[in-house]
This record gives C-alpha cells, structure tokens and sequence, in this order.
C-alpha cells in the first residue's frame, strides 16, 4: 500500500510537471489552439479544431554561441488581449482592418522572450531580445512537422540568387526529401481533411528573409542566406556574393525579431487573411496624402507597339506622349518608361537622343497623367541622388528592378530605399523583389512588388499556375502582376512574339485579374492601339479601382477558382477565374443593400476555343438575386454593380 501511495505520488508529481511545461492559449473564437513545451526544447504544436495541423516543431535561435530555446528557462509568463481597427493608407483589400487576437509573451533566463499570437484564422510568433550591443545571429531553426498526407505548394530554386518567379510545384512532403531544391515564401500546405495553411513572414527588418527546405520527413525547416562580406557587380544589375559572413544577420542586441505566421483555414479564409498586415507595423511617415494608387500605361511588354500613326514608334518621346494621350483618354493616372530611356542602363542621368524626361513630365502634368521610371537596382545604389533629383523634376515615381536577393544587406537596401523616395514623395514599385513582409505597412509609399510569375512570362505565365496566386503570392500582400492582354489566347494558341505579345486565358480572365488581384499600382500592359480597338474592355478595366473599401471571397478552391466581390464606395465589383477546366457557380447578390445596374463581361460561347471571345451584358439585379456564373476553360467574368 505504502509503495502504491509513493508511486500513484511521483506519477502525480512528474504529471504536475509535465503539466507546468506546457503553456497554452486558443484563438478569440476558441477554434485554434496553440501549446507551447517548455522543456528541453521550445517546441509548439497547433491544434485547427480537433485536427492537429503542427506537431511538436522545435523553434530555436542561435545567437553568438547560445542557443536559445534550447534547455529554457521560463522566467514568466504575460497574456494579452489584442482588439484593434487598424486604417489602411493603402487599402488593397479592406478599408480598415481588424486586428484580434489572443497573445502570449514567454520570457525566458538568457535575456529573451518569444511572443506567440493566436488569430481566429492563424498563428504567429516571434523572438524578442534584450542583449546589450550588437549580437550576431548565426542561425534561426524553424522546423515544422505536418500530420500525414500534407500536401505542399511552393516554389522551388536551387539558390538565394533567384527573381522569385519560379512555377509553383504541387508535392507530397512525404515525397519532398532533404537534397530536394528549396522554395520561398510564401508556401500553402494542405492536410488530408482540406485544412490550408499558409506559410510567410512579416515584419523583416535589418534582417534575411526566410526559405524552407524539406526535412525529409514530412516537414519543413528555415534556411537563411548568410549576410555578405564582400559582393561584387555582375554586369548592369546583378551581383554576385564574393565572401559570406560567419553569420545570417549582425544586429543591435535590444529588438524584436520577424514574425513567422501561419495562416489556418479553409481557401477563402487563406485569400482573405490580413496577417502580413496587422503583424507588420505601423507607418512611419507623417503624412502619406500624397501617395496617389492608380493604374499605369505600360510599354515594355508591349515592346512600344503602336500602329496607324504618322511617326515612327519606339523609345523616343512622340511615343510616350501617345502613352500620354492614351492614359488620359481613359484615366489612367501613371504612364512607365521601361528599360531602355536612358543610354546605358548605369547611367541614370543621360537618356537617349529621342529621350526628354522633363518634357514628357510636363506634357503629363497637364494631361493628369504621371510619369514613372524604370531603373536597375545597382544603377539606384550607386547613384541615390537620382532619388532626389527626378522626384525635383516632377517624376511621380520609380520601378526598382532585379534585386533577386534577400539577406540581410539587400533588405536593408529596400528600406533605404523606400525611406529615400517617401522623404521625395516617390512611389515604388519593386520588381526582381521577394514578397512583402511588412516594409509596405511602414512606407506605403512602395506601393506594390513584382516576385511572381506574371504576363511577362510570356507563354510561361500558365493560367493552371496563375489560379494558385490568391491563395499564395497574393494571400501576403500587393502583386504586380501585370495583367490585361487583349490578345487573349488558350495556353496551346500562345505564339507571340515581342511586338505583338499574347497573353493566356481568356479575354474574360484577363479583365477579371484587375478585380481579383490586389495591388495599389495596376498596370495595362498591352499596347494602346489594341486597347482603344477595344474600347468597351478597356473602359471596364480602366474604371476598375485598385484600392478598396471592402472585399469579400464568394467562392474559393485553391488551384482550381477564385470568385471576389469587391466594394468602393456604393460600386460593387465581382471577378471569378478558373484554370484548366470549365467552371459554373451561383453567388449570392446579398451584399448588396438594394437595387442596382450590372455591367458585366463573360466568356463567349466559343471561348474554350478561340480566346478572345466574349460578352458584354446588362440587367438589372438585387440582393435577393442568385446569378449563374459560366467561365469556359481558363476563363473569366466580371462586372461593376452601380447601386
């Protein structure tokens, strides 16, 4: 009996410890609950109802020769509510954002504390030091286990050199070893049960961004470039790195460190989620009235093309003032000088004979119409008084191009960048870029990000792979994909060439793009000829907003379609696309708060075939209408809703 008693006492004992190693805290809604182990290792698992989604994953910081998160010692434990409205300087989903969730700080001996968030549609957690001076970060562990049967959809590249344009690749992580290549963020998982899980970061300052690889057994662990030591050019634009620090990232000891964040749900709760955002940070600019979004006239893509005109096009000034009279035509705010305006793309300061920036700035100006400038990352590094000295011209704003990196040294570059053209009131687009990570929430002044692959891609940019990017590229933030080819062919009929590019899906698909992607800055990327020759199309995706007051997902499944309503002001927008199969749906018009005029555009019957081939219908609907969505195979439809 005695032994008994000693016995049924240390179970209990060693059971109360057990207990006391393990912290817990559940989303508002109580639906996701997250434990943090604090025994031997700083382990957490993640539980999305009665599925267990994260089992025991190890999350570890090397900093200097200490290993944190290994053997910890908690020191304390502090919990708070977190119930906010966040307003969005620029609003590519919603207007204002709500920011609720449950939160808890673990403190721990060594001088640090890691923060977990738990949302109703997600996770996050970060490092928090508080070491004096500067500290080296010799490595972050990140190792995330998945049940079973998880399902991976990412990109991958054989090198942190990459322009993150890569194709999505669809694998089994049973089947994902460790000597595979590894991918960027952000990466969508799927369990068996169809639970989606979206993998990025937010936040990233002074520091790398984050890739995965396999583990080889149904996981994924971080992998981080080292910071350079020594880098030398390559060319006009690249770079290549010549020594590698010893380290990922040298930093003031006192600072919070990135938030990783997962997004948990169903596909509509991944195209919906606004977790960059909310763990982003705050704006740092005074004032940011002046950051205008709009829609540009693009010339690259189109290779200058224009036909019946008296003068010979090209890069020279005649024909960017018809850019000009185009973009006003339509109101379209922006117009772009691509590379080539200038001599030699080093040299940002001499342009080409043909070339007069100042001028086409003025002839804009009075048009309405702002003129922006493409430039080579390395040509702005070298040369950042080019900043100051278009922005005094009247440039409205800058197209940064081929980065192609993100450790350490090349994010800091984006911000200083970013804190250079907010202080001259320039808007950026970065292109060649990673996704965004939060530096748009700070200076929303970089109005959008290339790193996806868009029509420039040409043949290459598949619908079967463009249907993934709301729940990937897009589900992190604004993408520059550059939609709106009228030359709409099936991905089989795709033979353009450099003057006259295609682009492919339907005629359909490609106007629905300027309602279901997101980006404060939305190009038109075909030729101006081509788009008055289509008049009523490109009056649609002319008075297409890129910011919104609010937003809601219709209909939704990853790889396979997406249907978005979108609002501003009393207009209601609705676009649907589908990849490699015909589609129909029926959405429910109660969003609406009464009656309202339909203008909308649908694939034509032959569509499946002959790309280009489309309607345009009116009627009038309200909110107790169903309307029937049929999208042919790559296809489209959309509409604007005037209340």
């Amino acid at each position: 009996m005695i032994k008994r008693f000693f016995l049924g006492f240390f179970l209990l004992q060693v059971c109360i410890l057990i207990q006391a190693s393990t912290e817990r805290i559940s989303s508002p809604d109580g639906h996701i609950r997250l434990e943090v182990c604090t025994d031997d290792t700083l382990r957490m698992s993640v539980f999305y109802g009665e599925e267990q989604v994260i089992d025991n994953s190890p999350l570890c910081l090397l900093v200097q020769q200490e290993w944190l998160g290994v053997r910890p010692k908690l020191k304390g434990v502090r919990r708070q509510i977190i119930n906010r409205q966040l307003p969005n300087v620029i609003p590519v989903k919603n207007a204002v954002t709500h920011d609720e969730a449950q939160e808890m700080t673990l403190r721990f001996a060594g001088q640090y504390s890691v923060a977990f968030r738990v949302y109703n549609h997600g996770i996050a957690y970060r490092f928090v030091l508080d070491k004096k001076g500067k500290v080296d970060v010799i490595s972050e562990q990140m190792t995330l286990r998945f049940p079973a049967s998880t399902i991976a959809h990412l990109s991958k590249t054989r090198s942190f050199w990459t322009s993150y344009e890569e194709p999505y690749t669809h694998v089994a992580l049973a089947d994902y070893q460790a000597q595979d290549q590894m991918s960027y963020l952000p990466v969508l998982l799927e369990t068996q049960h169809g639970t989606k899980l979206l993998l990025s970061e937010s936040d990233v300052r002074d520091y790398p961004a984050m890739f995965v690889k396999s583990t080889g057994n149904n996981g994924l662990t971080s992998v981080f470039p080292k910071a350079p030591a020594t880098w030398e050019p390559i060319g006009d634009r690249g770079f290549n790195v010549t020594k590698e620090s010893p380290f990922i990232a040298r930093i003031d000891g006192k600072r919070t460190l990135p938030w990783r964040f997962l997004v948990i749900g169903d596909d509509a709760a991944v195209a919906t989620n606004e977790m960059e955002r909310v763990l982003g940070g705050q704006c740092e600019l005074a004032d940011a009235s002046w950051i205008k979004p709009g829609k540009v006239s693009w010339d690259w893509w189109n290779h200058w093309t224009i036909w019946n005109v008296d003068f010979e096009t090209g890069i020279n000034n005649r024909t960017y003032k018809y850019f000009i009279d185009f973009a006003a035509q339509y109101g379209i705010e922006y117009i772009l000088l691509d590379e080539g305006w200038n001599k030699d793309v080093r040299d940002p300061f001499t342009t080409r004979d043909e070339i007069d920036v100042k001028e086409l700035v003025d002839y804009g100006r009075q048009r309405g119409v702002g003129v922006i400038l493409w430039l080579a990352w390395l040509t702005v590094e070298n040369h950042m008084d080019l900043i100051k000295y278009y922005a005094d011209m009247g440039v409205r704003g800058l197209k940064i191009d081929f980065m192609d990196h993100s450790d350490q040294w090349m994010v800091n570059f984006y911000e200083r960048v970013a804190r250079e053209c907010a202080k001259n009131q320039l808007i950026v687009d970065f292109h060649g870029s990673f996704k965004p990570a939060g530096l748009e929430i700070r200076y929303p002044n970089v109005i959008s990000y290339e790193g996806v692959r868009g029509l420039e891609n040409g043949a290459g940019c598949h619908p079967d792979n463009t249907i993934w990017l709301p729940f990937i590229r897009n589900a992190v933030g604004a993408m520059d994909f550059t939609p709106g080819s009228m030359a709409s062919a099936q991905p089989e009929d795709n033979h353009g060439s450099g003057s006259l590019p295609m682009g492919s899906g339907t005629r359909a698909n490609q106007m629905a793009m300027y309602v279901c992607f997101e980006s404060g800055l939305q190009m038109l990327a075909d030729s101006p000829t081509r788009y008055m020759r289509e008049d009523e199309c490109t009056r649609y995706i002319a008075s297409v907003p890129t910011t919104w007051d609010e937003s809601r997902v219709l209909s939704a499944k990853a790889g396979d379609h997406y249907v978005v309503a979108r609002r501003k002001g009393n207009k209601w927008y609705v676009g649907a696309m589908t990849g490699g199969k015909s589609q129909q749906f029926s959405i429910s018009l109660d969003f609406l708060t009464g009656e309202g005029k339909l203008t909308g555009f649908r694939d034509g019957r032959n569509a499946h075939r002959i790309a280009v081939d489309y309607q345009r219908f009116q009627q009038q609907v309200s909110s107790t209408d169903v309307l029937t969505l049929r999208l042919a195979r790559n296809g489209g439809w959309c509409c604007v809703i005037e209340q």
